[in-house]
Parts: structure tokens; sequence; C-alpha cells
């Protein structure tokens, strides 16, 4: 029997790696088969062990998800083999169709609007907002030379502070202002780079406002709250899209005319974007396609989220990400979203195959890798929309599905050529393949 549940001494971070995994298998009923399952997904090679474990903090194993490829995603005229981390069945299936039906008709179009991101240093002064904002211009000089050190090597590169402004939040907390700084980080994701020059201008504010003679001594104090980046990126925005004339959809779907499948096609859409149940689960289709590649190219798949669900909910309402434009007897499907990615430094140097992956991508520059994450979302998003208005999600889904349902069977070879060949025809469902696998197994 497994141990009780007891609190773990502090200093657990301290032990060694054996150790650790040792007193976590204490909480098993069978401790030696628990370190063999964890230990066989070590890597075999020490070194890459090594570089794994010190990605994280009390880290006792990996934790593998596959790695797919989507291929021939044409991207402004180029053709990209994309690689996709992801454990959902159906979604690189579903990029690689989408690729493969607007490759017959163009490809995707792609462009990036602009790469602005933000940081912000809350501070609490007790003095008018008219009284700082004077002081602006002189500040702001300040802060850059202060700042000097960290930002000099990302201005050789052509990025940097682009703006700093001062907000007045006293409306909503008395005496709270901030410091909003935009910031232009080429290639690289930049939140450290941010951050750092955020922590440094909270300093500099301080000391700045201390040495101000002309104010009195309460308006010479103000106490730093925080500074931070933050991962709503509106002006970090790709757009993407994919367009052709409405006739060359006739073979969309086999019971549809191409003008009524961009009909109900555009419905749906439209339903995306006025219904919030529906937008959720539309924009977590897209973000199957985004956060695949962003995973695969060691990118923050979590930041790129919350970037983008609050996109969708910048006018009050959650609402979908892509739109369906229709003029001239021309379809046009585009998802503009917020996308923040790096393609040097953190995890895209360190991971192995984040570094294949970008490599396979042809090493392209941070603005370029906007845009192909932006296309599988979009990519994704069309196979799923297309298969919800015509044959339904289900029989693509389950199809993709059915190798997981086997496996839960632990069926064997001859089981599983069975059952693939009686459900070529048959409405695959969980309880259909038990029950077909039973019937096998009298």
């Amino acid at each position: 029997m497994a141990r009780k549940r007891d609190i773990i001494k502090k200093g657990f971070s301290k032990l060694l790696k054996e150790d650790k995994l040792k007193l976590v298998a204490d909480y098993f009923e069978n401790p030696g088969e628990f370190i063999s399952l964890l230990k066989s997904f070590w890597h075999l090679d020490q070194d890459q062990q090594r570089l794994f474990d010190e990605f994280s903090e009390n880290t006792i194993s990996n934790f593998y998800i596959p790695y797919g490829i989507s291929p021939n995603v044409i991207i402004n005229g180029t053709n990209y083999l994309v690689p996709m981390v992801i454990e959902e069945s159906s979604v690189v299936a579903a990029a690689s169709a989408a690729a493969n039906f607007w490759m017959q008709r163009g490809g995707f179009r792609a462009e990036v609007v602009d790469v602005k991101k933000i940081g912000q240093v809350f501070f609490r002064w007790e003095g008018k907002a008219e009284t700082l904002q004077a002081l602006m211009p002189l500040l702001s000089k300040k802060l850059r030379e202060r700042a000097k050190p960290i930002t000099a090597n990302m201005e050789r590169r052509g990025g940097g502070v682009c703006d700093i402004s001062l907000i007045d939040m006293t409306d909503k907390i008395p005496h709270h202002y901030q410091l909003m700084v935009t910031f232009d980080t080429g290639n690289a994701m930049g939140a450290n780079f941010i951050n750092s020059v955020l922590e440094e201008f909270g300093e500099t504010l301080r000391f700045f406002l201390a040495e101000q003679t002309q104010l009195n001594i309460q308006e010479r104090q103000a106490e730093i709250i925080m500074s931070i980046l933050s991962n709503y990126t509106p002006n970090c925005l790709v757009k993407v899209w994919v367009e052709c004339p409405i006739n060359q959809l006739d073979n969309a779907d086999e019971k549809l005319s191409g003008k009524e499948f961009v009909q109900k096609f555009a419905t749906a859409v439209k339903i995306a974007q006025e219904d919030v149940y529906r937008a959720t689960t539309h924009n977590k289709g897209i973000y199957n396609g985004i956060d695949a590649v962003a995973v695969a190219t060691g990118n923050d798949f979590r930041a790129i989220e919350a970037a983008g669900h609050t996109y969708a909910s910048r006018d009050g309402q959650y609402r979908s990400l892509s739109h369906v434009e229709l003029a001239d007897d021309t379809f046009r499907f585009v998802l503009e979203v917020p996308i923040a990615v790096g393609t040097v430094g953190g995890l895209t140097n360190l991971h192995p195959l984040a570094k294949k992956s970008l490599e396979m991508l042809g090493n392209p520059s941070s603005k370029e890798l906007m845009m192909i994450a932006a296309t599988m979302g979009l990519a994704n998003n069309f196979s799923a929309i297309r298969s919800l208005i015509t044959k339904g999600i289900q029989a693509g889904h389950m199809k993709m599905h059915l190798h997981n349902i086997l496996n839960h069977f632990n069926a064997n070879e001859a089981e599983k050529e069975a059952v693939a060949e009686h459900f070529k025809t048959e409405k695959i469902s969980f309880a259909n393949v038990s029950k077909y696998i039973q019937s096998l197994r009298k």
C-alpha cells in the first residue's frame, strides 16, 4: 500500500534527482514500477537529459508529446514543412487537409501588421498628473540613458525602447500611475530583456523624482509597486487569409454548391462572432494550430493564448478571432491575431528539437514565424468549420481517434486490422468499437 500523503519537508528542490524520484514513488502502491516507468522516459544521452532537467524545477522525468509534420503549407508563395507538437489526434490531419485544399487555390497569404510589445511600471505617487506629465520629456531622456547598458545590444539589432508614456490610474486606484513602455525586440521574444529594462526604469523613476527640488517633499517620493511586461500584445499583430472565387468552392462538399458552402460557412463564423459559447470552442480550434507550432519552436504558447483571448474580448464581448469577407463573388477567410514569438534566445536555442524545427522552417525571422503560426491556426479553423457544416466534426475526429481507442483495449495487430476494416463503413464511437472488440474476442 502507498504510504499516507505526508507533507514533503522543505528542501525538496535541493535533493538529488534520484532522491526526489524515490520520495515521490513512495506515494504509489508499487514504487519500483513507478520509478522504472519514469526512468524509461529519461534521455539516453546524459548530457541531453541534464539540459532538459535544467529547463524547469524539480524535474524527475520527461513527458513525451507527439512531434508531427504538416507538409506543403504555401504561405506567400513559399512552401513550408511545418512541425507541430500536439497530442490531439486530428489537429495535424486537419491542418494538412486545409493546406492541401488551399495549395490548389493559391495558398495562404499573410502579413505582419506590427511587432510592438508592451511593458509597465506601476507606482504610487501623491502628486498631480499634470505635474508628472510636464516632467515626462526629461524623465524619458533619463530613463533611456540609465537603461543604455541593457538596451545597447538590442538597439544594434534594430530594436529597443520605442515609446514611453504616462498613464493616470488615479480614477481607479487613488495616487497610482503607470509608465507604459513599448518595445521592439527583433527576432527575440524578449521577455527577460523587457523585464530587465522595466526594473531599471522603476529605480530610475524613484531617483529622478527624489532629485526634483522644485517638488515638495511628499512629491519627491514614489513607491514602485511592480515592473513587468504585459502578455497582451495587441500591437504585435499578424494577419493571414485565404481567398478564391466562390465557384472554386463547388467541390468543397459533394452535397453543396460553392455558393451554398460559402453561405453556410459564413453563417457558422458569424455565430462564433456573436455567441460566446461557440466563440470559445471556435478560438480553441485556432489555437490547436498556433500552439502546436509554438511548442515545436520553443515558444511560450500560454502567453500567446492569453494575448489572443484578451484580443478576442477587446470590444467587451468575447468573439471569434476569424471572420469571412464576401465581395465581388470572392470568398475571403481572415484571421487577425496577436502573436509574440522569438527565433533567438530561450528554448529556441537550447532545446535540440526546437532548433531543428526552426531549421526545418528555413530559420525564419520572428515575423515569418508569426505568419507561419497564424497560418496553422487559420488552417485548423477552416478544416473544423468545413467539417461542422458538412459531414460533422466527429466523422473525421473519431477516425483519427480510433488508434487511441484500440490502444485503450490493448488490441493486437490482428484485432486492429479487423477493426479498421469493419469501421470503414460503420460509425466509429467508443461504445461501438468496444462492442466489436468483444465480439472478436469471443
